[in-house]
């Protein structure tokens, strides 16, 4: 009898340890931040290198989570969001090259011997424009294709294979130089934001902070959204999808908001991934990027919104290294991994975690 009290016990303690490592991962993130900003000389100072790859890091993990939305809880799997974090960056990159080339043309088109601006990098040298670009580019796009994808009932492989092959062909039009978008180099040697330089110790951690706080924000948004009947609607949507339209419910405005919502948070990572990096191409698009992520989701676990950032973390962490140390084998490894995980982890790290907890 002592048994079910224990578990109950365990699970009621649950949250409060899940708040209680996240504030202290926040606390870490942040003196991260503050730590870059000593002297070189200080032995306590975070490098740029580190601070840069940590940021980046922190992109993919929002990347994973706005992926859970509509995966983990409404059953769509997207090989595609790789596009929708390009979007967000490119918009982000033409702001940068504005103003990295004043009153004259970026370089790029400088070199392809353009002699004015095409009409939609028009207003892209005021910073609020570009913002607004980084929402509606990518939003833009996931409402016109759910629209029609939800409204035909496209769902399953057949979803899954639409979203690759949007962003396949969004990589082969960015690859092209006569589309405006610097072809296969893409954007780059970007010098200030705002007026600051780019590549100064305040302007980096400032941008880490605000990538940090993107991440709370959206994993705070994640958690109201699940705990709520329209969370609840989203799981029935993935579980029983026609038991959901019996009682009543029209699945396509849910499976609508729930992926223009994704898509944004992934444009706004990728603005945010574009000045830290220091550089944005078609390469972004392509769908092994896409493909990746969903491995970070299904690692950390679908459906909990923590596991992905787990996952994010844990698989980029190996690929800093493991494509330093075995560059050759990276791929490979990728796909036993996900295999690995598919067969013996179907719920994840945090699955396996909860399991044990209960045991």
């Amino acid at each position: 009898m002592n048994q079910p009290l224990m578990i109950t016990a365990a699970q009621k303690a649950g949250p409060k340890y899940t708040l209680a490592i996240g504030a202290v991962i926040l606390v870490l993130l942040v003196a991260l931040a503050l730590l870059s900003l000593l002297p070189a000389d200080n032995s306590l100072q975070v490098s740029a290198y580190t601070l840069t790859l940590v940021g980046k890091i922190l992109c993919y993990a929002i990347v994973a989570l706005a992926l859970d939305l509509v995966w983990g809880y409404a059953g769509l799997l997207s090989l595609g969001h790789g596009l929708f974090f390009a979007l967000g960056g490119y918009a982000m990159g033409m702001y940068l090259m504005r103003e990295a080339a004043g009153d004259g043309l970026p370089a790029f088109m400088t070199f392809l011997s353009w002699t004015e601006l095409p009409w939609y990098w028009v207003g892209t040298n005021h910073f609020l424009w570009a913002m607004c670009l980084v929402v509606l580019a990518p939003g833009l796009l996931a409402l016109v294709f759910g629209f029609f994808a939800f409204r035909s009932r496209i769902k399953g492989v057949y979803f899954s294979i639409m979203t690759q092959a949007l962003t396949f062909a969004g990589m082969l039009l960015f690859f092209r130089n006569e589309t405006g978008f610097g072809g296969n180099n893409g954007f780059t040697n970007f010098r200030s934001i705002l007026g600051f330089s780019i590549t100064s110790q305040g302007t980096r951690a400032v941008l880490f902070l605000l990538t940090v706080a993107l991440l709370v924000g959206s994993l705070l948004l994640g958690w109201r959204l699940a705990a709520s009947k329209f969370g609840r609607v989203l799981t029935a949507l993935r579980d029983a999808e026609n038991r959901l339209m019996f009682c009543g419910y029209d699945p396509r405005g849910f499976k609508l908001f729930v992926w223009v919502l994704s898509a944004v948070l992934c444009g706004l990572a990728g603005a945010l991934y574009v000045p830290q990096v220091g550089i944005i191409n078609p390469s972004e698009m392509s769908p092994t990027n896409s493909i990746e992520a969903a491995v970070w989701v299904a690692l950390g676990g679908r459906g909990t919104l923590i596991g992905p950032l787990l996952g994010a973390g844990v698989v980029n962490g190996m690929k800093s290294w493991f494509t330093v140390a075995f560059p050759e084998y990276w791929l490979f490894f990728l796909g036993a991994l996900f295999i690995i995980v598919t067969l013996y982890l179907p719920k994840g790290v945090i699955g396996l975690i909860k399991k044990r907890g209960e045991q």
